[in-house]
């Protein structure tokens, strides 16, 4: 046959690629196939039988028994039929068996070039199924080259792409060093697999807790989210499914020596590992560690929380550039605001003070108003009558009264700003003038 140890070349390409062999012996088919036909004619009927255990390989040429021939190709007459088979009838189909040899070499050459297409298409399915399955997870590789900016990783069987916004800041690699990323995806495209690598994911920082922490791997310690700025801060909540088990003290580790791990591999970046709870005011509190938090004032309608730290703990619960309230708001999913007690007193007495110029509006209704977020009589003029009647006990008619009393007051305190800037501009515009006058005077003094 012109593919010589045709068993010996399957056995090599199954094992160095990757490719189920029943996948290569259709190829192998296929490929016989388009060669007999090229030689043979487009309308002949072929088949393929591969012995797997021997490696021989049988082509059979099938004709059916016609009366008068037409195509060639595919029929033959009574009389050459009993060359084959001397009991063959009108009608039968007569498999003739083929030396592969009688192709010729133009017909063999194009048997090997789909042989190697086929192959390599095989061989770019093989992949994409090896590593669609690893999307999800870490991977290590080699670092093989760069390209604008692109880091390509060898990972064995294919390469790997870890672009710029995927990689650490301030992280520099050079050609032949480790290393180990997260499979952010993996696309099927018409040169074979495209993987995505990334460093910055956040499930990269997941999978590493789940590689450091045994308790993590087994399920006893559940990760419930985990929020990064790379390289800077990350912030991940844990809860146990046991009791007996302190879930941060778990990733933590002994001396501390599993989390450090993390941080070594993530260049240094800070992690806080905090304690989910079900009840959303405890779990903020924890997510904004290592502030304490005085109270916090909870909007359920919107997911977002006014959150009041005592004075000194206002920069610690903010964070540098705002990256822990940031990254607390991204695990636990709501929107917090963060307030010093004394800028809450100062906006609670402002508050009250405002909605006390409304007739009617003692202490009491201001901080029933106030806890309803209702902060001003800009707030009030803006409202519903009907969310007005839901919080306090006024009929249909005072609470229109209300709105339109805040409409007025509010109408009355613009003019009194427009009327207080307007004097300033005139106090500004006089004492411009005096030094110009004085300038003028200096000059003719001089």
């Amino acid at each position: 046959m012109f593919i010589t140890d045709i068993k010996r070349v399957i056995d090599q390409v199954s094992r160095e690629k990757g490719i189920e062999p029943e996948v290569l012996i259709n190829t192998l088919k296929e490929a016989i196939i388009s060669a007999a036909r090229k030689k043979i004619g487009p309308r002949a009927d072929i088949e393929v039988h591969y012995d797997s255990k021997t490696g021989e390989v049988e082509v059979f040429h099938f004709k059916e028994v016609v009366e008068e021939v037409e195509y060639s190709d595919s029929e033959l007459t009574l009389e050459d039929g009993y060359e084959y088979d001397p009991e063959c009838e009108i009608g039968d189909s007569l498999g003739i068996r083929i030396d592969t040899e009688e192709f010729g070499r133009i017909a063999a050459q194009s048997a090997k070039q789909v042989i190697i297409q086929k192959m390599r298409e095989a061989e770019r399915n093989a992949i994409y199924e090896n590593f669609i399955q690893k999307k999800g997870k870490i991977i290590n590789g080699i670092v093989q080259r760069f390209d604008r900016g692109s880091i390509v990783v060898n990972l064995g069987q294919a390469e790997a792409v870890l672009r710029p916004r995927d990689q650490m800041p301030r992280e520099n690699y050079k050609r032949g060093d480790r290393i180990r990323a997260y499979v952010l995806d993996v696309l099927e495209e018409s040169k074979g697999a495209q993987i995505l690598l990334s460093r910055t994911h956040p499930e990269f920082l997941v999978e590493l807790f789940k590689t450091e922490v045994p308790e993590v791997a087994e399920g006893i310690v559940t990760l419930r989210g985990a929020a990064r700025v790379p390289g800077l801060r990350a912030k991940v909540a844990v809860s146990s499914m046991d009791s007996d088990v302190d879930p941060v003290g778990a990733c933590v580790g002994m001396k501390g020596n599993r989390v450090q791990n993390i941080v070594q591999e993530l260049r240094g970046e800070k992690i806080d590992i905090v304690q989910w709870n079900p009840d959303i005011a405890r779990f903020v509190c924890n997510a904004l560690s290592p502030a304490q938090i005085a109270r916090v004032i909870i909007d359920e309608d919107n997911r977002s929380m006014e959150v009041i730290v005592n004075d000194e703990y206002l920069s610690i619960a903010i964070g540098k550039g705002g990256q822990n309230v940031s990254l607390a708001c991204e695990i636990t999913g709501w929107h917090l605001e963060v307030t010093s007690e004394a800028e809450y007193s100062r906006d609670l007495k402002e508050g009250y003070d405002s909605l006390m110029k409304l007739s009617g509006v003692g202490l009491s209704m201001a901080e029933v108003l106030f806890k309803s977020g209702y902060a001003s009589v800009l707030d009030i003029s803006e409202a519903e009558v009907e969310d007005i009647i839901s919080i306090i006990e006024l009929d249909e008619i005072q609470a229109k009264e209300m709105i339109e009393e805040a409409k007025v007051i509010l109408k009355k305190e613009l003019q009194e700003k427009e009327q207080e800037r307007e004097r300033e501009e005139e106090k500004a515009s006089e004492e411009v003038q005096e030094l110009e006058e004085e300038e003028v005077q200096k000059e003719e003094d001089a």
